[in-house]
């Protein structure tokens, strides 16, 4: 007859074979989408030059640094002080961001819930009782009266056999993750609303000084005119036309007035204020400094940069694991289950150890035929992994063609914004001519008013412009994912995974992987 083996031997091959089983995962590798290659640029057509702009009066170069990160918050290359102010206010009270930090807790406090079933679940129970049994069934009248008091702690684990409570956690912990980034993104659109709302603000109060300036021209020109035309030099319909031409001037003031308060209450409500409370000064295209030095993140960065990918890889994890959930609900499930405690019909017979009870209990149910329903369930956990997979493509994709509409625009910016500024010294120039030949009789008022149309022109359009290759410059950096990577302040709190749900916290993938 076999000896049995050692009890030692035979509990270490138990362990080692409930690892073995532990550690089969019904997880299917994560499908992630091939990366583009760094050496692949992000524009269509020619590669966008290291230098953009021409400097000079046209405003200063730009030069792109391919493969650079950026090193601090990307809103501090405008070096403005007020913009810094504003940003950090509007990060402390956003609703917005307490929304995603709310929303951030409260997936933490999920994974701590399935974190639990990792452990034993233990709960103590004390239970006293007094009853009046009859006496009848004896052949007896009355009753007798009886106390019973029983106390008992139970031990209930459901031991991981297949890895069902670690996908569970996977899930819950992919979910953590997605919404970390989403808070990351909250705050990547926050800034970046704030700085493009600024710049929209200061570009339009470029346009009311402009208009007010041009106004007051207007007002000279009229005297000038009203003078001629009392001395007999010219028509009255000259007087009649400048007029015109100022009210028309005076008629553009309202809408850029009413334009500037949108700016500065949206402005308000976007560093969660009301508008009545906003006592700051308008903020000019003065104190702004546009960036020199733009870095340009390589796409393998882009794709660990930006907050909206990492989420929707999150997404994926999460999804990943429901899959590995709905092929293990095909396995047995099991329950250990253990109770000690002592019950007694008098309290200094509580603690007697005749009065102690104990039970173990081991159980295991096993999924027969329940109509089709886990077929089901596997189908459609295998969707939505199809449907997030789809949103990650669309969501890189996006990213990629954010980047390189930006990279276009700052070039492009550049250019305008140099001829609008030549355009705006020749239509200078042009005006001064003009008015000295009108107000030598060289002249008629026609050739004066056309000059006149065509300064103000200029001169708005190089407002625009000026804005816009700012507005283009912060719409890059917040394409390349900003810079919260190389933040001072205190990081995104982050859920550690017990030890024995495998936790995956590597870096992003770029092919298929196992994660």
């Amino acid at each position: 007859m076999q000896k049995p083996l050692p009890r030692p031997i035979a509990a270490a091959l138990v362990t080692v074979l409930a690892g073995s089983l532990a550690a089969c995962s019904f997880e299917p590798p994560l499908r992630v989408p091939q990366a583009p290659l760094d050496k692949t640029p992000y524009t269509a057509g020619a590669r966008i030059k290291q230098t953009v702009g021409p400097g000079g009066p046209a405003g200063q170069a730009q030069e792109m640094e391919y493969g650079k990160e950026l090193h601090e918050e990307w809103w501090k290359l405008f070096h403005a002080k007020a913009l810094d102010e504003l940003i950090a206010a509007g990060l402390k009270n956003s609703p917005t961001i307490a929304q995603a930090q709310a929303q951030l807790r409260e997936a933490q406090a999920t994974a701590q819930v399935n974190n639990s079933i990792f452990y034993p679940q233990i709960t103590g129970n004390l239970q006293a009782n007094r009853s009046k049994a009859s006496a009848a069934a004896f052949g007896r009248s009355g009753g007798f009266y009886y106390s019973l008091i029983t106390g008992s702690v139970g031990v209930t684990y459901y031991p991981d056999i297949f890895g069902v409570n670690r996908l569970v956690y996977r899930n819950s912990e992919a979910l953590v993750k997605y919404q970390q980034w989403e808070l990351e993104a909250a705050r990547l659109t926050l800034t970046g609303n704030i700085v493009t709302t600024a710049i929209n603000e200061a570009a339009t109060e470029g346009q009311i000084r402009a208009t007010m300036a041009i106004i007051a021209q207007e007002k000279k020109l009229l005297q000038l005119t009203e003078n001629q035309y009392r001395a007999g030099a010219i028509d009255y319909i000259n007087v009649v036309n400048q007029r015109s031409q100022l009210a028309t001037e005076m008629a553009t003031l309202p809408p850029l007035e009413q334009q500037l308060a949108v700016y500065r209450h949206e402005l308000a409500i976007l560093v969660g204020d009301f508008p009545a409370n906003t006592k700051r000064q308008t903020f000019t295209l003065e104190e702004l400094q546009l960036p020199e030095k733009l870095p340009v993140s390589l796409p393998s960065q882009l794709l660990k940069q930006r907050p909206d990918i990492r989420a929707a890889l999150a997404q994926m994890r999460a999804a990943n694991a429901m899959i590995g959930e709905a092929r293990a609900q095909f396995y047995p499930t099991v329950q250990l289950s253990a109770a000690f405690g002592a019950t007694a019909t008098h309290p200094g017979l509580f603690f007697n150890p005749v009065s102690s009870i104990w039970s173990l209990v081991g159980a295991m149910s096993q999924p027969i035929f329940e109509g089709g329903k886990l077929e089901a369930q596997k189908a459609e956990a295998h969707a939505a992994y199809d449907v997030v997979y789809a949103a990650y493509r669309s969501t890189v994709l996006s990213a990629f063609n954010q980047v390189a509409n930006a990279l276009r625009a700052v070039e492009h910016d550049a250019q305008t914004l140099a001829a609008q500024r030549e355009a705006l010294q020749a239509a200078a120039q042009a005006l001064q001519l003009a008015q000295a030949s009108y107000r030598a009789g060289a002249s008629d008022y026609l050739t004066l008013l056309t000059s006149e149309v065509q300064y103000d022109n200029a001169r708005i359009a190089e407002i625009r412009a000026e804005s816009q290759r700012y507005q283009d410059t912060a719409a890059l950096l917040v394409a390349l994912g900003g810079g919260w990577w190389n933040k001072t302040g205190p990081q995104v709190p982050t859920t550690s995974a017990p030890q024995n749900s495998h936790s995956d916290a590597g870096t992003l993938p770029t092919t298929q992987a196992n994660p």
